[in-house]
């Protein structure tokens, strides 16, 4: 299996892991994204998942119904993204549009699972479920996100860069870089 694709299948799993052990009153919860409910942060994860599938065709991506089976629609997102990426035609397919021209197995691996695990600990966090994320996929993700510093601070990404204390983990960085207080 691809570096991407197993990456990938660890992140969309641990993100459906907390997915499923969220309690049926903690769906209106507030999340660290603090325009978010937990509804919202979900809804977010299935439409960014659709939108990066979108690009390997013409078709618009479905809109998120918030209010319907969001288990069940992260579910099929998440086959959707595996499929494209076992299919070494599609995998490697070279889409524009997410930061410049590159194979769709890229976008996956920068992209969703960077923003896939960020959220998954979002998650975790506003759900009381394990934090814990998967080290190897912290350190892809610091090493995509680190660079694009200045984009992914604009209206609507992540919050200013929380210095980490002294001897701080991976994970810690990572996040208190997303702007997240741990």
């Amino acid at each position: 299996m691809p570096e991407v694709s197993k990456r990938y299948a660890t992140i969309a799993y641990g993100f459906n892991n907390r997915l499923e052990g969220i309690k049926p009153d903690h769906w209106s919860d507030p999340t660290p994204c603090t325009d978010w409910t937990v509804r919202d942060l979900v809804a977010h994860v299935v439409a960014t998942h659709r939108r990066v599938v979108s690009t390997l065709g013409d078709d618009e991506p479905v809109e998120v119904d918030k209010e319907g089976d969001l288990v069940g629609a992260f579910t099929d997102a998440r086959a959707s993204v595996e499929d494209a990426l076992s299919d070494p035609a599609r995998s490697q397919k070279v889409i524009s549009g997410m930061f410049g021209e590159q194979p769709f197995e890229s976008l996956v691996g920068r992209l969703l699972c960077s923003d896939t695990l960020i959220h998954t600990w979002d998650l975790a966090r506003a759900t009381n479920q394990d934090e814990r994320l998967d080290a190897d996929a912290v350190a892809k993700s610091s090493e995509f996100l680190t660079p694009i510093d200045e984009a992914i601070r604009r209206p609507g990404g992540f919050a200013p860069k929380i210095p980490p204390a002294d001897g701080a983990d991976g994970q810690t960085e990572l996040l208190n870089f997303c702007g997240r207080a741990v």
